[in-house]
């Protein structure tokens, strides 16, 4: 069967910044009863008092407007804070020599969930075996719950796996390429890379309708697996509020609230 692969739609790394004004908050000052304190201590209490209540003040409002780092749900430092411990390893496996000409998988599949529903694919590690270890050694780490489909684009593909939410983090390694099994199609699922060699890590797309395969071919984009029910889903993530254009940045991404392998005997 023809080799199917991307030439453009590479999500190309994006600044964020985010910028606050602390509010200020000055102590009513207490009206003085009776004839004034020979001495300046009441004077300090006030000011330590009024210390305490501002830093108490400042502390509430970071917590609400974000400030702090980690606490918010859907920043960028929820998903890196929470993934799995790491450091996470590059695949044992290596590029087939003689690969098959056919995707071809044992049986294993891998569950996203998110709060629209569930993705559910079967994982091709027999025709592509570095892609499809790397994925499931990074979701039996525990390394996607939490990261964000970032890129979204109704009719072509959803993309996610990336640490800093913006598709341009990795997980601190890249994987050697492999040829390129299968067409690409509405449900299949493959890595995302930049133009250099060996430039995949854990950034993987899921195609969402067969008129993208003109614009994938010739990407070398490693086909690992394929949606065997939840393309509605990932249909709904696409349909999500984005900054439009080749980039199309999802403005409310939808999380991977967990990302599970399932082995052969346990498949559906």
């Amino acid at each position: 069967m023809a080799k199917r692969r991307k030439s453009s739609g590479r999500p190309p790394e994006m600044q964020r910044a985010v910028a606050a004004t602390t509010p200020r908050r000055t102590p009513a000052r207490p009206q003085k009863k009776g004839p004034a304190p020979s001495t300046g201590i009441n004077r300090v209490w006030l000011w330590v008092g009024g210390a305490v209540v501002a830093v108490a003040v400042l502390a509430v409002a970071a917590y609400f407007l974000g400030w702090i780092p980690g606490l918010r749900s859907g920043s960028a430092n929820t998903a890196v804070a929470t993934r799995g411990p790491g450091p996470f390893n590059p695949p044992s496996a290596t590029p087939l020599a003689s690969p098959p000409t056919e995707p071809a998988g044992d049986g294993t599949t891998v569950t996203i969930e998110t709060k629209l529903g569930n993705i559910v694919m079967e994982i091709y590690n027999e025709s592509a075996p570095v892609a499809a270890q790397n994925f499931t050694n990074l979701a039996s780490a525990g390394y996607y719950n939490t990261l964000v489909f970032h890129r979204i684009m109704p009719g072509f593909v959803i993309q996610g796996g990336d640490p800093n939410g913006n598709g341009s983090g990795g997980p601190g390694y890249t994987i050697p390429d492999e040829p390129v099994v299968g067409e690409y199609g509405r449900g299949i699922v493959a890595m995302a890379r930049t133009s250099q060699p060996n430039s995949q890590g854990s950034q993987f797309f899921i195609v969402l309708d067969d008129a993208a395969a003109a614009s994938l071919d010739g990407g070398k984009y490693v086909i690992f697996g394929k949606v065997t029910s939840g393309m509605e889903i990932a249909d709904q993530i696409a349909a999500g509020a984005s900054s439009g254009g080749q980039e199309s940045q999802a403005l409310n991404p939808v999380a991977m609230d967990r990302v599970t392998v399932q082995p052969p005997s346990a498949s559906y």
